[in-house]
């Protein structure tokens, strides 16, 4: 039987037993193995690497014969090739978007479907715009603003629970012990520990140092941060001081002040020195500014 007979029997895997030991003795069995074992290591979904193989060995055939080693170098070539776009295909399609913020920045994104993401100081927004149609996930830390459009739905994921969006504007806000999400438009699911609630316009879930904490009804159509300036009602004095080191690229250090009494209030982020006066005054507080340190006192 000829070579090329035995080759395109092997590639059907219909050779007999007689013939599978014709087609070991050939001299380039080695090359063929490891050229057909390759290609399938590297195959995309529902590929035919032995179809390909085999339209590659009729190609060859049918053109003006080389010898034996050209055409082999040939078809080596061709399979490389294969396995390097395969390789930057699949790398592609798994890369993540991650987006985030440093200390004092904030920016705007755009996912997919044409919704719009604004992210706080010190934030970080992951997805696949790749797999966006199959696996409509958004992965956050930190705080964000989502600006949806009309008729999308996705989950924002978070380490506390996962807000499911209906087509909305809605703030999400997960730090340290702290996860907050208002709902500004529309309606928004918030899934933790396994049991969603529903949020419509003006309504909020909060969830401070594990705890439920109940709130009034959002007046507001966004919020504050996105105009430079954050706003707090009856929040522990350690995240306002928090927020304002985000902000500001800061440190504080406090000296006799108990950071867990309630402060209602706000700071601008375009100016440090009236921003410290709006934290510190109402509850009679001095501070020093040396370098980036932030010194508070009680009077």
């Amino acid at each position: 039987m000829k070579r090329e007979d035995l080759i395109q029997k092997w590639l059907d895997h219909n050779l007999t037993s007689d013939e599978l030991e014709a087609f070991k003795q050939l001299e380039d069995y080695d090359d063929l193995v490891k050229l057909s074992n390759g290609m399938q290591h590297f195959k995309a979904p529902e590929y035919n690497t032995s179809e390909a193989l085999s339209n590659v060995m009729q190609h060859i055939n049918t053109s003006k014969q080389p010898p034996q080693k050209k055409w082999l170098s040939i078809a080596m070539s061709i399979a490389a090739v294969f396995v390097i776009s395969f390789g930057i295909y699949f790398f592609t399609i798994n890369q993540d978007t991650l987006v985030n913020t440093q200390l004092a920045e904030k920016t705007t994104i755009e996912l997919p479907d044409a919704s719009s993401v604004a992210l706080n100081s010190l934030s970080e927004i992951t997805f696949n715009s790749h797999k966006w149609n199959k696996n409509r996930t958004v992965d956050l830390k930190g705080e964000a603003f989502f600006k949806v459009e009309k008729g999308s739905s996705f989950n924002v994921n978070t380490v506390y629970g996962t807000v499911t969006v209906y087509g909305t504007q809605f703030n999400v806000k997960q730090r340290e012990n702290y996860f907050e999400v208002i709902c500004y438009e529309g309606l928004v699911g918030v899934t933790y520990k396994g049991n969603e609630t529903k949020l419509h316009a003006g309504e909020s879930f909060l969830l401070l140092n594990g705890k439920l904490i109940e709130k009034e009804k959002e007046l507001k159509t966004q919020p504050s941060w996105l105009n430079n300036e954050s706003y707090f009602k009856s929040m522990p004095y350690k995240e306002v001081i928090a927020e304002f080191e985000r902000q500001y690229d800061v440190n504080f250090h406090v000296i006799n002040l108990d950071s867990s009494q309630l402060f209602t209030g706000s700071f601008t982020h375009n100016n440090i020195e009236n921003a410290l006066k709006s934290i510190t005054l109402p509850l009679h507080l001095t501070y020093k500014k040396t370098d980036n340190t932030i010194t508070l006192k009680r009077e």
